[in-house]
Parts: C-alpha cells; structure tokens; sequence
C-alpha cells in the first residue's frame, strides 16, 4: 500500500486515537468514586450494566478505549478494523448523550451547556465511518 494513502488518514487517526488512549489510560486508574460517577451516568442510558460493579465497569471501560485508541495509532492495523473499533465505540457514546435527558435539549439533538463535550463524540462516530468506508470501497483514497 503506497504511503500516500497510509498517510491521507494518519492526522485523523493519530488525533483520535491519542485522545481516546489517554482518556483509558486515566481510567485504568481511577478510584471508586469516580467508577461510580461513570458507571451511574452509563447505567442510566444503558441499564443492563447495572449488574457491573461500578469498578469493574470502568476497567472494561479503560481497556475498551485503551484498545481503541492502540488500534487507531499503530499504522498496521486496518484502517477498516481500526474504523470499526471506533464507530461501535462511539456509538455507545452518543447512544449515552441521546438517552440523557439532561445533555441535550427537550425534543431536540442540540445539547444543553451539560452536554456538550459529549456531543462532541458525533465527530468520532464520522470519522470512524469515514475509516471503514475508506478501508472497504474500492477506489483511491484522495
């Protein structure tokens, strides 16, 4: 694969994938009470993981953006693969700020003041759609 087309998603790929690297890497860590302020948030959009002990939840957390994040940095992985990661996680993410009232307007997408630095997490959904389309049409990446 010529470098050029290694290199078209490499800004994107580093930017995202750094971002999400340090945030698991500042999770791994982190106390009880902050597992449960993020295991709370996360249950009341998705309450299946209510049966997840809040710091068990945000090491599975932790590692799921660990994962991401190495597999949008390190240039052998497929930009496909790598995009898939990245969309299903950030799915997850903006299915959160949907099932949160108090992030977006009544009736509305748009965010409330609360919400919107996870209504940010739209963009990571595009740019990791933009990964698996990249990675399976045919074509030149331009």
């Amino acid at each position: 694969m010529p470098f050029r087309v290694l290199a078209a998603r490499l800004p994107e790929r580093l930017a995202t994938g750094g971002f999400i690297l340090h945030s698991g890497l500042q999770k791994w860590g982190g106390d009880a009470e902050t597992a449960a302020g993020i295991h709370g948030m996360a249950v009341g959009a998705y309450p299946f993981l209510a049966k997840l002990q809040p710091t068990h939840f945000l090491r599975l957390l932790a590692a799921t953006e660990i994962a991401t994040g190495a597999a949008l940095l390190v240039p052998f992985v497929p930009r496909a693969l790598a995009g898939a990661a990245l969309t299903a996680f950030s799915a997850g993410l903006v299915g959160l700020y949907l099932r949160t009232p108090a992030l977006h307007e009544p009736g509305s997408v748009w965010p409330t003041p609360a919400g919107i630095g996870v209504s940010k997490d739209v963009f990571m959904l595009g740019i990791g759609a933009s990964l698996v389309l990249d990675g399976v049409l045919p074509g030149k990446v331009r």
